[in-house]
């Protein structure tokens, strides 16, 4: 099902709930850097993002391509090559999300 003018959120990807955090990851299990997308915000600022639409929303999570790599470093669902890891696949691809 496709909602006309889904609602959009700006926000971290720390603040997002652990569910849409691991679909996020299923929709770029090779990491976000090469994702980012950069747009102009309410205060005329340029940030990037790294933009994902779930059914419901279309999130735009705020972070600089350091912080992309940093992420992907420090996070155990993906490997040393920097992909996400079959256990992780599996765990998340079932799960659902708002």
């Amino acid at each position: 099902m496709s909602i006309p003018n889904k609602p959009r959120v700006v926000t971290a990807f720390e603040k997002l709930d652990t569910s849409v955090q691991h679909q996020i990851k299923l929709e770029y299990p090779e990491g976000f850097s090469q994702h980012l997308i950069s747009f102009v915000n309410k205060d005329g600022v340029e940030v990037s993002a790294l933009r994902f639409e779930s059914d419901k929303k279309i999130y735009l999570i705020k972070m600089s391509l350091t912080m992309a790599e940093q992420l992907i470093d420090e996070d155990e669902d993906y490997d040393e090559e920097g992909n996400l890891t079959e256990d992780a696949r599996d765990e998340y691809e079932d799960e659902e999300i708002d």
